[in-house]
């Protein structure tokens, strides 16, 4: 027969818990005996109190409110029983943490065990303060875990050290308390102070630059530790699979990598150990694999000598070589960080990496995507071209859009000739056009147009391509536009080139009209096949009434901006027939990047600034602009030169069209870099509408240079209360990698008052795999914002 519930033991509680049948049968007997532990605990039994709260304590694991127990915890924390404290002390970690103000309560009990000289009261003390201790707990209490350090017990040592490891990372200002101790403990022999204190060490070095500056004068003393394990071995009961203590090692390697950071003459005394341990670790245990692991970052983190740096990289390529997917994918995301700082040692391992591509593991194929598309420079692109667009016709669908782009971007930066820039363009289009860029059409109709020679040759094969496929949005869009520019030349039929190719106009032209009829085709690609076909009207021979019966028919139809062009052709036809051929001439486009650009440029910024700082024209000068306009008139001859004209900025005109003198144009603000990290950057830039003195408009420009393209980028933006502020919707939320297209975005920000702008942003996004958030305050922006 089961005892009464108010003396039921936790073995029984469970056991009657494990035999209900149903849920609500469980909450039956939970209920019930949460009933009688509180009516235990109204009624101040001692004697039981640990048993009940222990039984409140398993209800609590099962999911159940125990909140009610929380202040037995601090009767029985109080009490100088040991078996009391234990369960007082297990309560506090499971009911209390830093949102309820009930565990400050215990503050001064923890204080009162801590001085005692029981070591099990101070290790059960020193565990509920590392695990729920608040900033306020750890600043009153700093002191006496600070003693602890020192104790000869090295049982209250080791937990003293976890304490304050606690203690570090919620008040950072507490580091100079431990740093006397650190040194002391670092001669220790016991392998969990010795962890601990390199833990220590760790989060003290990372959150003070005193205890940087100090704790690399140690160097050599940690040195000295890690070469007698690797050597001699600390303990073997600590070795793993025959490599020595491997957790002791790596911990000292990533404070290693934190003390020769920027510091030359710590990375010296490093360096010789670094190679040692990335020669002498075994690599056939996994144990061992995370040690050359960590060892590689640390000498790609330090500044080590280049022979090293080779070795670090050659263990990553032994990696990608590796039967486990896991290590691949570690060794494919470092030589990612380590391709823009040693691209020459990265690219001895390209066979390997491009291997990687055919993995059936997506995530082992996306890093090894990345990578591949960071290595193509000028002299490989064609061969890693060849890779890629292989890999994109058999990808995955949710990798083929980051491969198009890329081979895209890469064949645009480094492309041989145009010719090739075009093949690999047109692949890419016909393989997956529907997941390339958007601007993949602008780029490439820009890129035709730049290249007369090539005119014949790209006409015929987007038509090749076209008379196959129609799927492919974005290719079916260049060919109807080159069809439509250059559809002379595809009916010569003279192009050495290519294969001779006998084209007919009813064949072009029916090809158009399948495309415009054709249910895949967007109203954007319906727009390029109407404006092709008028443009052809002037380019065949033939008689017109076919293209205009195709171009009356889709004046009524429900796609407005389809129906607006084709009535605008229609009355093209109608009412300016003797202008059609010159307005539907082939459209100039000049070379993208060709010199011609820069210098047009580069003289129209020279002529700006020589009229701001001119002399005023002298009277030939007038004389003579006053004479070219006298040509209308009669001939020059007969001219009367005026007198001199008043020496004002501009007079010439001035006076010529009767003009009051206008304020010379305000100054433009200049730019402004806010963020800058790994490759990514954001630049401000202002413009103040002449017409709108309270308006601002700040374009923010997101540029990448690092390997990788930056994904789902999100700027969001905040101003103070007394100020208006509008986003505007960004050109897209990619970044591309190596200097691609920039993303912008506008901001419109009213401000009545005039008042000082603060701007504060937060950036969301994707870079090499993670997922960075960014939130920082802009105060610094220039006077003439808001002024």
């Amino acid at each position: 027969m089961v005892a009464s519930s108010s003396l039921l033991k936790l073995q029984d509680l469970i056991q009657e818990i494990r035999e209900a049948k149903t849920q609500a049968q469980e909450r039956e007997v939970i209920q019930k005996e949460c009933a009688h532990i509180r009516a235990s605990f109204r009624d101040g039994d001692p004697l039981h109190r640990h048993r009940q709260l222990a039984k409140l304590l398993y209800v609590h694991l099962l999911g159940y409110p125990a909140h009610f127990g929380q202040m037995e915890c601090l009767k029985l924390i109080a009490s100088p029983r040991f078996t009391d404290k234990r369960l007082g002390y297990l309560g506090a970690m499971l009911l209390l943490d830093e949102r309820q103000d009930a565990h400050l309560l215990i503050t001064n009990s923890i204080k009162n065990d801590l001085s005692q000289g029981i070591q099990a009261v101070q290790g059960l003390a020193l565990c509920t303060l590392s695990a729920t201790g608040s900033a306020e707990m750890c600043r009153d209490l700093a002191t006496e875990v600070e003693k602890l350090l020192l104790q000869p017990s090295a049982y209250v040592r080791k937990k003293a050290v976890l304490t304050a490891v606690h203690m570090i990372r919620k008040v950072p200002e507490l580091s100079n308390i431990f740093l006397p101790p650190c040194a002391q403990l670092l001669h220790e022999h016991h392998h969990g102070i010795l962890l601990g204190t390199i833990t220590l060490i760790t989060e003290l070095c990372e959150r003070s630059p005193a205890a940087l500056k100090h704790f690399r004068k140690m160097v050599p003393q940690l040195v000295h530790i890690l070469r007698t394990l690797v050597t001699t071995g600390y303990s073997t009961e600590h070795s793993i699979s025959g490599v020595s203590d491997p957790f002791l090692q790596v911990q000292i390697l990533r404070l290693l990598r934190i003390l020769g950071r920027n510091h030359e003459e710590s990375s010296e005394t490093m360096n010789d150990l670094l190679a040692q341990v990335a020669t002498n670790t075994d690599t056939s245990r996994n144990a061992g694999n995370a040690v050359l692991f960590e060892t590689v970052l640390t000498i790609m983190d330090i500044r080590s000598a280049a022979g090293l740096r080779v070795l670090a990289v050659n263990i990553l390529g032994r990696f990608l070589l590796n039967s486990d997917r896991n290590i691949r994918y570690v060794a494919l995301t470092s030589l990612l960080r380590l391709v823009q700082s040693d691209h020459s040692a990265v690219q001895r391992h390209r066979p390997t990496v491009v291997e990687c591509l055919r993995e059936p593991d997506v995530s082992l194929s996306r890093r090894a995507l990345e990578l591949s598309l960071a290595l193509v420079n000028s002299s490989n692109v064609q061969a890693m071209t060849q890779e890629l667009q292989g890999f994109l016709e058999s990808c995955p669908p949710d990798l083929q859009a980051d491969c198009a782009s890329g081979i895209l971007l890469a064949a645009e930066r480094f492309a041989p000739t145009k010719r090739w820039h075009i093949d690999t363009t047109l692949r890419v289009l016909m393989t997956a056009g529907t997941h390339v860029r958007d601007d993949a059409v602008a780029n490439l109709t820009q890129l035709i147009g730049g290249a007369q020679e090539l005119h014949a040759y790209s006409v015929r094969r987007l038509y090749s391509a076209l008379a196959e496929d129609i799927s492919q949005q974005p290719l079916v869009q260049v060919a109807t536009w080159c069809i439509g520019e250059y559809g002379d030349l595809l009916l010569e039929g003279s192009c050495e080139e290519t294969e001779p190719l006998q084209v007919e106009e009813e064949e072009v032209l029916a090809l158009l009209e399948r495309v415009l009829q054709s249910h895949m085709s967007l109203p954007a690609t319906r727009g390029y096949a109407l404006t092709a076909l008028v443009k052809l009207s002037t380019r065949l021979r033939g008689d017109n009434n076919r293209i205009r019966q195709v171009v009356s028919i889709y004046s009524s139809c429900l796609d407005v901006e389809l129906q607006q062009r084709a009535v605008e052709y229609n009355t093209l036809f109608r009412k300016y027939d003797h202008m059609r051929a010159a307005i539907l001439e082939k459209i100039p486009l000049v070379e993208r990047g060709s010199s011609q650009v820069d210098e047009e440029a580069k003289e129209s910024k020279e002529t700006a600034q020589l009229s701001e700082a001119a002399p005023v024209p002298t009277e030939p000068e007038a004389s003579k602009l006053l004479d070219l306009l006298d040509l209308l008139d009669g001939p020059s001859g007969d001219a009367q030169h005026p007198p001199p004209l008043d020496p004002t900025p501009g007079g010439a005109l001035i006076h010529l069209l009767n003009l009051p003198c206008a304020p010379p144009p305000p100054a433009p603000i200049p730019h402004l870099r806010v963020f800058e990290r790994e490759g990514l950057q954001l630049d401000l830039s202002f413009v103040r509408p002449p017409g709108t003195p309270t308006l601002l408009l700040i374009t923010v420009t997101a540029t990448n240079t690092s390997g990788g393209d930056v994904t789902h980028f999100i700027c969001q933006a905040a101003v103070p209360k007394s100020f208006q502020l509008q986003l505007q919707a960004p050109s897209g939320d990619t970044v591309p990698a190596q200097g691609g297209l920039p993303m912008t975005q506008l901001l419109r920000i009213l401000n009545p008052k005039k008042a000082p702008l603060r701007l504060k942003l937060r950036l969301t996004y994707n870079h090499f795999g993670q997922s960075v958030q960014e939130i920082f305050e802009v105060n610094n922006l220039p006077v003439e914002t808001w002024q």
